[in-house]
């Protein structure tokens, strides 16, 4: 089989698994249409575009072209939603700028790409090919925070105190042009001090001070995290490797700092949303993370390494944990962050109401949280958007409390279904690597147990399979050596045999 031919054979794969697990793998022709008819992003002066204010200088949309935004994304990346900026203050803090992408400036509700985005609520993100939320001409190019074009965003504006608290914030629509699309690796590369800074940084004048204190601050935000709880975990996101167009290897990508830079100042944009929609009472999605229902397994895999943690739920002393385990044993805190967070069980999203009780989201150790920073890839993104723009203007919330709490299970489903569909396009690609291997052994870890069975996960390739021979007595994070026994391309089926 050729190399086109296998990668023909993923993508087919992933359209019948995106159909088998009831998401869209197409965009209708309308919503074809409508993508189509859209020519140009809203620009400043332009009073057509859905109630984009014309001048920069209109009290409701400010300008802030002449800051030096910049964007820090995967290098393949082109549906950039988010741009940032900070602004030194009295006394050492800090302001902090995050530009989300007005993609409903363009997406208006009820149209065919909304019913699209509706139906999917996510981008699903396959070894083959990506299934987009938007139409590609939306998400990379008229959405998207694309480098030196005028663009309309949603500012969340926070002032960061020298401890690194978030002192205050508030939220706006600005025109915004962002001066450098970076990528993770190039600048992490250069904030560790391991490489020269990127072509793009070096260019602009200003640009490498200006992210050396972003990157200050997004570690004291970091801090004060920890010293809430906020688990710090280690997940192994496994990326296709193509060699000549050939699928050659599934490589996990690690968080580094320019991760944990953006990651820290979303968090921070996301908890300052939910705030700013609370005071405007305003009902919302919210991101929510319940109480560990297997923490008495949590307890026992702490116990297994030494560690004492509390018979009830307790995310601070997890955390002590997770942060002991890192200083002792970096090699397997991937593997101890794997176990922990499939015990944690998955986010999901829930309605809520301004003065009704939630539950918050235990492993950011925070109680308000929403997403609200990637609606090019995320509906419940831009239904965040629109119930923000609501509040801005003083009118009604777009959507009723019946629709948001039906949104907010469709939501959630759909966005588990989509994991799923990206599991097992990649448990293919996987069985495609390891077909010319069975009888092979390898070092594994108990990645899940349940009534359908014992999984385990090998390091090369990146790859998770059943264990169909030898699973007695396993539990999650047990290590255990394994035999490759069969490969099914077609179901993404990997088998393994118990060693030992």
């Amino acid at each position: 089989m050729s190399a086109d031919d296998r990668i023909g054979l993923l993508k087919s794969i992933a359209h019948r698994v995106m159909l088998a697990r009831g998401l869209e793998p197409d965009f209708s022709a309308a919503a074809l249409r409508e993508a189509e008819a859209l020519r140009k992003a809203p620009s400043p002066g332009d009073t057509a575009m859905s109630g984009a204010a014309a001048n920069p200088g209109d009290a409701a949309i400010r300008d802030l072209r002449g800051l030096l935004w910049s964007s820090i994304d995967n290098d393949d990346s082109r549906d950039l939603d988010q741009l940032e900026v900070a602004t030194p203050l009295a006394n050492a803090a800090v302001r902090v700028l995050v530009a989300v992408a007005d993609v409903d400036a363009l997406v208006h509700r009820g149209s065919a790409i909304d019913q699209h985005a509706r139906a999917n609520t996510t981008s699903v993100y396959t070894v083959p090919q990506v299934f987009p939320m938007l139409p590609l001409n939306l998400s990379t190019d008229l959405t998207s925070l694309n480098e030196d074009q005028d663009r309309l965003a949603i500012v969340v504006d926070m002032t960061v105190g020298a401890d690194g608290t978030v002192e205050a914030s508030e939220v706006y629509r600005s025109w915004v042009r962002n001066r450098a699309k970076l990528g993770y690796d190039a600048v992490a590369g250069w904030l560790e001090g391991r490489a020269p800074p990127p072509a793009r940084v070096a260019a602009v004048e200003g640009l490498e001070a200006q992210l050396k204190l972003q990157d200050r601050v997004a570690q004291a935000l970091r801090r004060v995290r920890q010293a809430r709880g906020a688990l710090t975990l280690e997940t192994i996101e496994a990326r296709p490797v193509f060699d000549a167009g050939a699928l050659a290897d599934l490589r996990p990508t690690q968080k580094n700092r320019a991760h944990e830079l953006i990651e820290d100042f979303m968090i921070a944009a996301n908890g300052a949303t939910a705030q700013f929609l609370e005071q405007r009472g305003k009902p919302a999605l919210r991101r929510i993370l319940r109480t560990p229902k297997k923490w008495a397994r949590i307890v026992e895999l702490a116990a297994e390494a030494g560690h004492r943690l509390p018979a009830e739920p307790s995310v601070l002393a997890l955390s002590e944990f997770l942060a002991e385990r890192r200083r002792t044993d970096p090699a397997r805190f991937v593997d101890v962050s794997l176990c922990v967070l499939k015990l944690l069980g998955r986010g999901e999203y829930a309605l809520h109401v301004p003065g009704q009780p939630i539950e918050g989201h235990f492993g950011l150790a925070v109680s308000d949280y929403t997403h609200s920073t990637a609606p090019n890839r995320r509906f419940p993104d831009l239904l965040t958007q629109r119930v923000l723009k609501s509040a801005l203007q003083g009118a009604a919330a777009p959507y009723s409390l019946d629709e948001l709490r039906s949104l907010a299970t469709h939501c959630t489903t759909q966005e588990d279904s989509a994991a799923k569909v990206e599991r097992q396009v990649s448990k293919s690609a996987a069985a495609l690597l390891l077909a010319a291997h069975i009888g092979e052994q390898y070092q594994a870890i108990v990645t899940g147990t349940n009534e359908d069975g014992t999984w385990v996960r090998i390091s090369h390739p990146t790859a998770e399979g059943k264990l169909v021979k030898g699973s007695q007595g396993l539990d999650v994070g047990d290590a255990v050596r394994v035999k490759l026994t069969h490969t099914d391309l077609e179901r993404g089926f990997i088998d393994f045999e118990r060693i030992g």
